[in-house]
């Protein structure tokens, strides 16, 4: 007896593509991308429309001076500083806690569940970075600037409800923010080169 060619059965491949889009979309969806985020800043409110140039004018004892030059050499105040005294040197400008008369100036400002407080809201920490700077150390300046903000408003959260100022409710952090609020300004990026 003569045995036949037996015919092998096709696969049906017609669903592979919808297959294979669904797949594509399940992992699009379960796949956490990691996004870009930006450095926190406020802008400032655009100007009046009657605004002059020169209403703007701030007290030289109420900017920081910070630079970063191209060897990632970091100027503060006048004197060259490292990265690790930056923090301390920017707490000591935005506190100014006795009162000199080189530093920010202070005035009384009505600030609920403080009352009456002395405040050094016009200050201005002023940086200005070269354009050779390493990215590195522009994001370790930015860093230790708004480390001192927190660590101040964390200070004086302890102080007032022994709580760290993330655990406060929104009117308590509000007032901290009156008292200690964040001012940086950002300057473009010029070319400074090494020490001067």
């Amino acid at each position: 007896m003569a045995k036949g060619k037996r015919k092998v059965p096709d696969i049906n491949s017609s669903s592979t593509a919808d297959i294979a889009f669904l797949l594509l979309i399940f992992f699009l969806i379960t796949t956490s991308m990691d996004t870009d985020r930006g450095l926190a800043r406020r802008l400032p409110p655009p100007p009046e429309k009657d605004q002059k140039q020169d209403d703007v004018i701030v007290k030289e004892r109420n900017v920081l001076q910070v630079l970063l030059n191209s060897n990632d050499q970091l100027m503060c105040g006048g004197e060259y500083i490292s990265i690790k005294q930056l923090r301390q040197k920017a707490k000591d400008f935005i506190a100014n806690p006795y009162n000199d008369e080189t530093m920010p100036e202070k005035h009384p400002m009505d600030v609920p569940f403080f009352g009456n407080t002395m405040v050094t809201d016009k200050h201005v920490i002023s940086l200005q970075n070269d354009r050779g700077s390493s990215y590195q150390a522009y994001i370790d300046v930015q860093n230790e600037l708004v480390a001192a903000y927190n660590e101040l408003r964390d200070e004086l959260a302890q102080e007032k409800w022994q709580k760290a100022y993330n655990s406060l409710d929104e009117d308590q952090q509000k007032a901290i923010r009156d008292i200690y609020p964040q001012k940086i300004s950002e300057a473009e990026p010029k070319n400074y080169g090494g020490k001067k």
